[in-house]
């Protein structure tokens, strides 16, 4: 082989290795080995406050994080190093996740770590934000029928429910919360297969205006429809929806990690009601609060904190039709099986007993 034709084949060679090479690194620019790392500290200022470091080495683009409060990954940062400084208003344990990125949009190209913090203490100035009217806070031994009325029996409850409310059966207050259980009475999916409990507030504590509080943790799978509610204390005379409905939390099974809030009042009411929803990945496995700021203009409804809203619910010009909310309302709280929204896709037997947790129901003044 001669000089030229070696020299020839070696420079073929290579420029074949060049173009392989660049074909290899995608749209996104080539794969880098990088880590990913965080470290956290508790703020000088104030203990429900988390400082998180990126601690990630290498070469890479992007950061998500998830801090663990229910609302998932976040948009991609390109900032890889600011202190993050993040507010956690109640005690318990958080998951927080760092996913790095090495590229743009090759999920594969990712690392991820995943860290628990501890908050030992609830922010005092977050619970009580205004003076405390009411509360109950669940400590006793049982359900405080000075309280709560437990609404009994069937009948579809003007929705096609199937559960059986029963009389305090199935509702026990253990560890500080109140708990009510769903159970499955038998497999024929009927009216009265399923039993409940439906607890209100209706005659011994009513209220107008405020800031509503209830923390509960949720309960799961096809067919079940909790719910965290009030009606207008004038019901039993005027009627529904002319006495008002303010649904602070609704939840359908089949629908996961997805929570309502919703309004009714005569100019909307049954599928037409006002109202939102928004995504909390936990809200089957941990307590959140399910909150309502209450005043002559609005209802603003959120999770966990103010910041996190929902829905706001304001007519710019009110009437009777569109703001029966000038009155006392009761509380509300049940879980219903079946029925025409949380029945909507059938009823999964093996769910069953499902429960509902309430850790409190608190009312602050507005002032």
């Amino acid at each position: 082989m001669s000089i030229t034709n070696m020299m020839s084949r070696l420079f073929i060679v290579g420029l074949v290795a060049v173009v392989f090479a660049a074909c290899s690194d995608s749209e996104d620019g080539p794969k880098v080995k990088y880590t990913a790392d965080f470290d956290y500290a508790v703020s000088n200022d104030n203990p429900n406050i988390i400082e998180f470091t990126n601690l990630s080495d290498g070469e890479y683009l992007y950061l998500q994080w998830d801090y663990g409060k229910g609302e998932g990954l976040g948009s991609k940062e390109s900032d890889k190093t600011s202190v993050r400084s993040i507010y956690y208003p109640l005690k318990g344990t958080y998951e927080v996740t760092l996913v790095v990125w090495g590229s743009l949009n090759n999920s594969s190209d990712t690392k991820t770590i995943t860290k628990t913090i501890t908050i030992d203490q609830d922010d005092p100035d977050y619970v009580q934000p205004q003076g405390l009217i009411w509360s109950d806070e669940f400590d006793g031994s049982s359900v405080d029928l000075t309280i709560w009325t437990f609404e009994t029996g069937s009948g579809g409850w003007g929705n096609q429910e199937l559960q059986y409310y029963t009389n305090g059966e199935n509702a026990t207050v253990e560890g500080g919360n109140l708990i009510i259980t769903a159970k499955k009475v038998n497999d024929n999916k009927t009216d009265g297969s399923y039993t409940s409990s439906r607890l209100v507030t209706l005659g011994k504590q009513e209220f107008t205006y405020g800031r509503i509080e209830v923390r509960a943790k949720l309960p799961s799978g096809t067919g079940i429809w909790p719910a965290i509610w009030m009606l207008g204390s004038n019901i039993n005379s005027v009627g529904w929806p002319a006495c008002g409905e303010i649904d602070i939390m609704e939840y359908v099974g089949y629908d996961p990690n997805i929570v309502h809030s919703t309004v009714h009042t005569p100019a909307g009411y049954a599928g037409d009601g006002d109202g939102n929803w928004m995504t909390l990945e936990t809200a089957e496995e941990d307590f959140h609060i399910y909150g309502l700021i209450w005043s002559e203009s609005s209802l603003t409804f959120y999770v966990d904190t103010p910041d996190h809203v929902v829905h706001v619910y304001a007519p710019a010009v009110k009437t009777s039709s569109n703001w029966p909310f000038d009155k006392p309302c009761f509380f509300i709280l049940n879980i219903a099986v079946g029925g025409t929204w949380g029945g909507a896709q059938g009823i999964d037997n093996a769910i069953f007993p499902q429960t509902m947790e309430v850790d409190y129901v608190r009312v602050y003044d507005l002032d």
